[in-house]
């Protein structure tokens, strides 16, 4: 069987995993499956949040909301493979200091509080997860962007491929550079992706992403491609 045969069926499995899952959530503490044992640390980084609920889609729902909801999917469903990744947030909130005041403010504090909990994580990889939108509603499809660290443009072209088996076959979109004002990502200093799951704008793919069985297949895509990794420590 080739490589891709061997995507297919663990992104079956999985996926299959995450229905049982939304249907007959764990007991507490219970693991289901054995650590996948890669010697990283996982770190689901939900884009934006509380004020700052980043885009809007065409229905009103904010982007920070969705992000959320695919990342606490995510790392549910890594949690019955034994993973234990770190969650930068489980609401719907910013990680600003108490101090900052402005938006302004809570947008630079709450990136700040970012960096340093990715830093602070040993071994670890950053996996942003966000939405895309554009003033044009023809545009669709998932892309990832990779960080100017080691290990990150490898990862991406894993994460983008696994996406496009998984999700969308006809999406020709191709793993690329993150831009030098994304902050988040040009100040860790360890392997990080940004995921844009799709475009908000799109009306078809706007309703794919708010529904709970498309979320469930993203964040299946998505563990997939962790858990396949092969990672150099």
């Amino acid at each position: 069987m080739g490589k891709a045969g061997h995507w297919a069926i663990l992104i079956g499995l999985i996926a299959a995993t995450a229905v049982c899952l939304a249907l007959h959530p764990p007991e507490e503490g219970a693991t289901a499956f054995a650590p996948a044992g890669s010697g990283r640390t996982l770190v689901l980084d939900a884009g934006h949040g509380g004020e700052d609920g980043g885009a809007v889609s065409l229905t009103g729902v904010t982007e920070s909301t969705l992000n959320l909801s695919i990342v606490l999917k995510l790392d549910q469903l890594l949690g019955l493979y034994g993973q234990v990744p770190v969650v930068l947030r489980t609401e719907d909130r910013s990680l600003h200091d108490e101090s900052a005041e402005t938006l302004r403010e809570k947008k630079v504090s709450d990136l700040h509080n970012r960096v340093s909990a990715v830093d602070e994580t040993a071994d670890a990889v950053l996996l942003s997860v966000h939405q895309n939108t554009f003033t044009n509603q023809k545009y669709h499809g998932a892309q990832v962007f990779f960080a100017p660290t080691d290990q990150s443009q490898d990862f991406a072209v894993a994460m983008q491929e696994t996406l496009r088996t998984a999700l969308d076959p006809d999406n020709a979109r191709q793993a690329k550079a993150i831009p030098d004002t994304v902050y988040l990502m040009t100040h860790i200093s360890c392997p990080g992706i940004l995921v844009e799951c799709g475009f908000l704008s799109n009306p078809e793919e706007e309703a794919l992403l708010r529904s709970a069985a498309y979320q469930n297949k993203l964040a299946a895509a998505m563990a997939a491609a962790w858990l396949q990794y092969d990672w150099q420590v």
